[in-house]
């Protein structure tokens, strides 16, 4: 009586097991197609390449440098809840861009309520001493106020949220898909 019930269970999960590479490889035919259809409308006729694809391994700073390679790793840090430190890092940068400092300031009030006050909507994880200094920062703001936080989280991210994504389904569905479309022609 075992050997009956057995069989049956070894041809589900061969099933279940085939069910679920086709639904990770749809996975990373639709989440490509969105990636496209996302930057569709940008200048250039750059399309998501194998290449480009595959030097996001390289390092940390290759993929946020690729625009494909950020919306990909935004989207896969948004399905662990774990989107806070990206968000942190490229609100920074674009922080580092402010000209006036009347925006500047009110930026930096904003970046410190958001990401950086214990109990914030989207608080970071960066030691107290790191805290209190931007606190003291954002008094009198300028460009590097929040240069110290921004390594912090990066180095995180690099350490961290970067080496998961490059063993995530959708990094290495998104590689399997773009290698078997390169083969086909």
């Amino acid at each position: 009586m075992p050997s009956l019930t057995a069989e049956p269970l070894n041809t589900q999960h061969f099933i279940m097991d085939r069910d679920d590479r086709k639904r990770n490889k749809n996975i990373g035919k639709n989440f490509m197609c969105r990636l496209q259809c996302m930057f569709s409308h940008s200048s250039g006729s750059e399309r998501l390449s194998l290449e480009d694809t595959q030097q996001w391994s390289q390092s940390l700073e290759k993929l946020l440098e690729s625009k494909y390679g950020l919306a990909t790793f935004r989207n896969f840090l948004k399905s662990e809840y774990s989107d806070e430190n990206i968000e942190f890092w490229l609100t920074c940068e674009d922080y580092k861009k402010t000209k006036s400092l009347f925006r500047m300031s009110s930026r930096a009030k904003k970046i410190y309520e958001q990401f950086v006050k214990a109990e914030s909507p989207k608080e970071i994880n960066i030691d107290y001493h790191t805290r209190e200094q931007i606190k003291r920062n954002v008094k009198t703001p300028n460009m590097h106020c929040f240069d110290d936080a921004q390594k912090i989280v990066y180095g995180l991210m690099e350490r961290d949220s970067y080496p998961r994504f490059l063993r995530s389904d959708i990094y290495r569905t998104l590689l399997e898909n773009l290698m078997a479309d390169t083969t086909k022609g």
